[in-house]
C-alpha cells in the first residue's frame, strides 16, 4: 500500500477517466454560460404554459390532474392551491391569488429576483447581490407554510376561507 503523503493516503489505484455523459454534462453545466439559465426558463414556460393552459381555477374538485394527498386523505396538502394561485397571479387578480395559497405569492418576488440574479450574474458576469438567506429564515419560512398548511384544514371559520 502507498506512504501516506501530507496526512492523506493516495488511491492504491489511478482514479477512471470521466465517461462520455460525465464529460457532455460538464460541458453543458460549464460552458455555454447562457445555456443553464435558459434551460430553466424554458422549465418555468412550460410551467406557466401548462398553468394557462388547464385553467385550473375553473376545475371541478377531484378533477384530473389532482392532488393525491386531497384525493386519499380530504385535506389540502400544504402545495394545494399553488397552481391555482399561479394562475391568479398571471391574471392579477392577487386577493384570490393569496385566497388560494398565501405561501406562493410571498414567495414568489424573492424566487423571481433569485433567478434574476443568477442568470445575469451567471450570462453578463455582472455583479447583482444575490440573496443572502439565512438558516433561520428558511426554517421560519418552512414552519410558516406548516402552520398555514394546518389552519387552511380546519373547518370553522376565519380559516375556512383558505379551504380550496
Amino acid at each position: 500500500m502507498a506512504e501516506p503523503v501530507g496526512g492523506h493516503v493516495p488511491y492504491p489505484y489511478p482514479l477512471p477517466e470521466p465517461g462520455r455523459f460525465t464529460r457532455f454534462m460538464t460541458r453543458i453545466v460549464e460552458k455555454p454560460p447562457w445555456l443553464a439559465p435558459l434551460a430553466a426558463l424554458a422549465c418555468i414556460g412550460g410551467g406557466v404554459a401548462y398553468t394557462l393552459a388547464v385553467d385550473p381555477a375553473a376545475a371541478q374538485a377531484g378533477a384530473t390532474p389532482s392532488c393525491a394527498m386531497k384525493l386519499l386523505t380530504g385535506f389540502d396538502c400544504p402545495g394545494c392551491g399553488g397552481t391555482r394561485a399561479m394562475w391568479y397571479v398571471l391574471h392579477g387578480n392577487l386577493p384570490e391569488a393569496a385566497r388560494n395559497h398565501i405561501v406562493v405569492l410571498f414567495a414568489l418576488p424573492f424566487l423571481a429576483y433569485m433567478f434574476v440574479a443568477w442568470s445575469a450574474n451567471r450570462v453578463f458576469r455582472t455583479r447583482i447581490p444575490m440573496l443572502n438567506i439565512q438558516p433561520q429564515v428558511i426554517a421560519m419560512f418552512l414552519v410558516a407554510w406548516g402552520v398555514f398548511s394546518v389552519l387552511r384544514n380546519l373547518p370553522w371559520a376565519p380559516f375556512t376561507m383558505f379551504f380550496v
